[in-house]
């Protein structure tokens, strides 16, 4: 079947592609709107939504592609529908690093399995892993606060991240070298997935530099997880939940008896790299940017955890809901995982639109958080948004950070927790100050990214 733009008159309709199609920007001829997903994907989403309500209709060379900016419609896809719907090619590319890890796999075998290794129970046992790395971080921080220097406080917490989910991974195991390389790595990837899934999948066999580079970065991350793997083997620790590791090798379908061999501990292990490190930092620096931004809400943070913290070192048990709305309103506005894809497997219908088999849908937090329809002022950061009732009235899929449907993030705790602690033990000691002069301004890669970082002063209270 042919596809069309959105906006041309039914006379150059071909009869057999004559259908509803929901409206959206008039694309180029043969690449359609190519350019300007590559170019400015985020700005595209964004202006298209407001532009052309809550579905719209995009082309990306022979692919139709629909962006859906509706809580129900996206509750469609994700919950009500889901079968329907298969991960989509950002994801399918990314099997390079992934594999069929929980991220990249359609079957619901390993999400059953793997479930209990993030339960509530078992992931409060890292708090003090969390604690300590952070305390780390600002015995570093100290002479930089004495001198009044700038730091990146993106790279701040990208470091601090990596320390913690290694540490939770792999305990000791793992040296101060190789999670220097694995940084590197990781850099190295994230950087190469998206410009792989923009791009024919041809291109990505070919022996270009940017793809051996990409090729022997994955083989340097390879090396490391599959000696740790095979350590953990030889030497079981004795009480078989020190970390995250010893968890996945142990978990077992309760049906089967089956457990993961090497190569599928290996994918979850890749996965767990890119949720627990990438995500969660990147959570973190757009949190201090606002807060810089927001002196009246860093307030009111300092307030609560005088309050309830007193001095002490944060716990995971302690009840601090400003500081809790405080991530929730950053994710809002700058949701670390800022787009979701999926494939259409068989020809549906959305708001009165028939969705042909084989087209794409893109839901994107970024541009549902920002939707007026339901967020009032919505460049606008406010926590108390996520305070008493104010959020009663708001459909569920109005607000999606961690996905959702039966694939939601099963990492969400462990992140919220990881976040919360964080920000608790930084921000009652120190008041965090954007350079002056710094732009800071998104920039949507696998994940949703600072451009060139967040440099910042910090001061003590």
């Amino acid at each position: 079947m042919s596809v069309v733009f959105s906006d041309q008159p039914d006379s150059q309709i071909p009869v057999n592609a004559r259908r509803k199609i929901p409206p959206g920007p008039r694309g180029k001829p043969i690449m359609g709107n190519l350019r300007e997903f590559r170019s400015d994907i985020l700005g595209l989403l964004e202006t298209s939504a407001r532009a052309y309500g809550e579905i719209v209709h995009f082309r990306v060379g022979p692919r139709e592609i629909f962006l859906l900016n509706d809580p129900y419609y996206i509750q469609h896809v994700l919950q009500t529908n889901s079968r329907n719907y298969r991960k989509g090619m950002a994801l399918v590319r990314s099997k390079i690093l992934l594999g069929e890890g929980l991220v990249t796999n359609e079957g619901d075998f390993w999400l059953h399995l793997i479930q209990p290794t993030f339960h509530g129970k078992q992931i409060t046992t890292f708090g003090q892993i969390m604690a300590d790395c952070t305390l780390d971080m600002m015995t570093q921080w100290q002479p930089y606060v004495e001198a009044r220097q700038p730091l990146n406080m993106a790279e701040e917490m990208m470091g601090l991240t990596l320390n913690i989910v290694c540490k939770a991974l792999f305990s000791a195991t793992i040296t101060e070298q190789e999670q220097g390389a694995v940084k590197q790595a990781m850099e190295v990837v994230l950087q190469f997935g998206i410009k792989n899934a923009t791009r024919p999948s041809f291109m990505g066999k070919l022996p270009t530099p940017g793809n051996q580079l990409a090729k022997n970065a994955i083989r340097q991350l390879d090396e490391i997880v599959y000696r740790l793997i095979q350590e953990r083997r030889q030497h079981p620790q004795a009480d078989g939940t020190s970390d995250l590791l010893t968890l996945l090798m142990m978990a077992t379908d309760a049906d089967t008896g089956e457990v993961m061999n090497d190569r599928q501990v290996r994918d979850e292990v890749m996965t767990l790299f890119l949720a627990g490190y990438e995500t969660t930092a990147n959570a973190l620096a757009w949190t201090w940017y606002l807060l810089s931004e927001n002196p009246a809400a860093a307030d009111q943070l300092h307030a609560e955890l005088d309050g309830v913290v007193s001095g002490r070192l944060p716990a995971i048990d302690d009840v601090l809901p400003y500081t809790h709305a405080v991530l929730q309103e950053s994710m809002r506005l700058y949701p670390p995982a800022w787009v979701i894809s999926r494939q259409v497997i068989g020809d549906d219908e959305i708001g009165g639109y028939p969705i042909p088999a084989g087209s794409a849908v893109i839901l994107s937090p970024y541009v549902m958080h920002r939707n007026p329809n339901y967020w009032e002022n919505p460049e606008c950061f406010a926590p108390t948004r996520f305070l008493g009732d104010s959020l009663q009235w708001r459909p569920h899929y109005s607000y999606f950070p961690f996905g959702g449907g039966a694939r939601q993030c099963i990492g969400m705790n462990f992140a919220m927790m990881e976040a919360q602690l964080v920000l608790a033990t930084v921000a009652q000691s120190y008041r965090i100050k954007l350079v002056e002069g710094c732009k800071v301004e998104p920039e949507a890669l696998v994940t949703l990214r600072p451009r060139n970082g967040i440099n910042v002063v910090i001061e003590p209270r």
